[in-house]
């Protein structure tokens, strides 16, 4: 249980290095995790183009390579920290770890500081009430624990497989 509580500090940490700075920085570049009409709004103002929408063919590529990447760095930590070494104990391993990662995103970094951020706001998008869209972050969260499932499921076949 420690090295679970251990293992989410750190993921959390680097998380919000990571995300937050991307963000903070530079929330064009982030674009594709900001509430539907906000992405409008910045698109009609001519700030981003088709290709920084998440369904264009780069952003998919870069997903799924980061799907690959993430599965497999879950696979490594949950197998040489937690000790897995079935399927079933990576699979349940990482996806308890990615779903604590999934939901402080959604609660401290979404709707804590995201939602009452001026340095996220994107000029032009100013006074925009999805700013404060508590509902969409909470959805996005349970889309991501969706999305967490095949990511799981692949360090859970890794560790069956080559560990």
């Amino acid at each position: 249980m420690i090295v679970i509580l251990v293992e989410s500090l750190i993921s959390c940490f680097l998380f919000t290095m990571i995300a937050g700075s991307m963000t903070y920085f530079n929330p064009l570049g982030m674009i594709h995790d900001y509430p539907p009409a906000i992405q409008k709004r910045v698109k009609e103002l001519g700030l981003i183009t088709d290709d920084k929408n998440s369904y264009s063919k780069a952003f998919v590529i870069r997903k799924i390579l980061a799907i690959i990447t993430f599965g497999v760095i879950l696979a490594f930590i949950v197998y040489k920290f937690n000790g897995a070494d079935s399927f079933i104990t990576g699979f349940t391993y990482s996806y308890l770890l990615y779903c604590i990662v999934d939901w402080w995103d959604a609660l401290v970094m979404d709707c804590l500081w995201f939602c009452h951020s001026k340095k996220v706001i994107i000029p032009g998008t100013e006074g925009m009430k999805e700013y404060k869209d508590y509902l969409f972050h909470i959805q996005g969260s349970l889309k991501g624990m969706l999305l967490g499932l095949p990511i799981c499921a692949l360090a859970g076949g890794i560790i069956e497989v080559f560990m």
